[in-house]
């Protein structure tokens, strides 16, 4: 498995003395053990340690991508990480605040194994002494037998304990409960990080704040099994605007598989990032250095209205996921569309995506202009739209109308593609035009 190009060149911010504090200063401590233990643990030499993802999805997302770049800021330490796809906690699910999680197929998990495996590998260097090492939680758990799994594991769980974690009381409280399969969760996460400790030396396991309750049962694990110590890293939730957490739980998720958020959309939305969040999220999701992202600040600061911050977000975290080519493809598309660029230089693919995040309207080309801006919801009617035309503010595919009765045919007949055309009003009002 070679390394990725784009993780050769990087390395540690020499503004920092200590990984912890480069952690600390990008805002992915939200909550650890001992600090002061896992610094030390840090310093004395490379240690092992790993991250669990679950194939409940054919993808990951953005708050999987957190804890990818944070490991990949301790793998640049020099730290070796253990990257697992949960294939037997994938078939179980940890317990969603609202609701019981519906069960995928053994066949289904075991595909998606395979998927989120390829993306993670993609963020971790495969070389050297710390090279990324994948596992799988099925290697250990499908031998087990249900009477292994509750004599030598299941003894050692307090159901008070297990009943006081926030994911588990909180579904108590709900309308639905909770069932024996998504109340063992907890276990099985416990479980894992005893094997990974006992057959890898593995000591510290990162993962979001809101796993708070199943990473520490691993710790616990270790400490009353094998009389041993391990860390714990929990990293803060990304949140949108409205304090949700981005993920497929809440209907709202960024994905890293370009099938599911094609890099136009995931450029964009890092485009779309408010001042107020900008900054956070170039320490969380780039790699740029402390002078960098506060040269960045400054200039949000002193220029909102420029965009940097933004602009550089986007391209950095889209060339990261996807690739450089896709993050300048999504620039042009961009400019393209707004009238700085040549439409009919964007490949289809890059184009395609970009009306799929605008209103579409499927017509004859011979309808009328002011029809299309009444269609596609760019006016409130075809006067208003007559109206837009008048004022010399509407084109199609850059291409700007000049009389209030023309019909699309009249004013660029020529499809991008042979499919596609693009409807502007204004500056920055646009809409896809398909030919019916």
């Amino acid at each position: 498995m070679a390394t990725p190009e784009f993780l050769r060149g990087q390395s540690n911010d020499a503004s920092f003395d200590h990984v912890i504090d480069e952690l600390k200063w990008r805002g992915l401590i939200a909550l650890s053990t001992d600090e002061a233990a896992l610094r030390e643990a840090l310093s004395a030499g490379p240690i092992t340690y790993y991250c669990g993802f679950d194939p409940t999805a054919p993808s990951l997302h953005l708050g999987n991508l957190v804890q990818l770049l944070t490991m990949r800021r301790l793998q640049l330490a020099g730290h070796k990480p253990l990257a697992l796809i949960g294939g037997s906690t994938g078939l179980v699910g940890d317990p969603r605040p609202t609701a019981e999680r519906t069960l995928n197929s053994k066949e289904t998990v075991a595909e998606w194994v395979e998927k989120l495996g390829r993306q993670a590998q993609r963020f971790l260097s495969a070389e050297g002494t710390n090279a990324v090492r994948m596992v799988n939680n099925l290697d250990w758990t499908a031998p087990l037998s249900a009477i292994d799994f509750l004599r030598d594991i299941g003894k050692h769980f307090r159901v008070g304990a297990m009943l006081s974690k926030d994911a588990v009381s909180a579904r108590l409280n709900s309308e639905h409960g909770i069932s024996y399969t998504e109340f063992s969760y907890q276990i099985l996460q416990g479980y894992d990080f005893l094997e990974l400790y006992r057959r890898y030396d593995c000591v510290l396991q990162t993962g979001g704040s809101d796993q708070w309750g199943n990473l520490t049962s691993g710790t616990d694990l270790i400490r009353k099994v094998e009389s041993g110590s391990a860390h714990i890293l929990a990293t803060p939730l990304i949140t949108n605007r409205d304090g949700k957490k981005f993920g497929k739980s809440e209907g709202n998720a960024v994905w890293l598989d370009e099938e599911f958020t094609s890099p136009y959309a995931f450029y964009q939305f890092w485009l779309n990032v408010d001042d107020a969040d900008v900054i956070d999220r170039l320490k969380v999701f780039t790699f740029l250095s402390r002078a960098e992202i506060e040269e960045l600040e400054k200039e949000t600061a002193d220029a909102p209205f420029k965009r940097a911050a933004q602009k550089r977000l986007a391209y950095e975290v889209t060339a990261l996921v996807h690739s450089p080519e896709a993050a300048q493809a999504a620039i042009d598309a961009s400019a393209a569309l707004f009238g700085q660029g040549e439409l009919g230089d964007l490949n289809e693919a890059t184009l395609k995506a970009a009306l799929a995040e605008l209103p579409n309207v499927v017509a004859s080309p011979n309808t009328a202009v002011a029809q299309l801006l009444m269609d596609a919801g760019l006016v409130a009617s075809v006067s208003a739209g007559r109206r837009a035309i008048a004022e010399g503010g509407v084109s199609i595919n850059n291409v700007k109308v000049e009389d209030e009765l023309a019909v699309w045919a009249s004013i660029d007949p020529a499809m991008l593609h042979g499919k596609y055309a693009v409807l502007r009003r204004g500056k920055k009002t646009l809409a896809g035009l398909f030919a019916a």
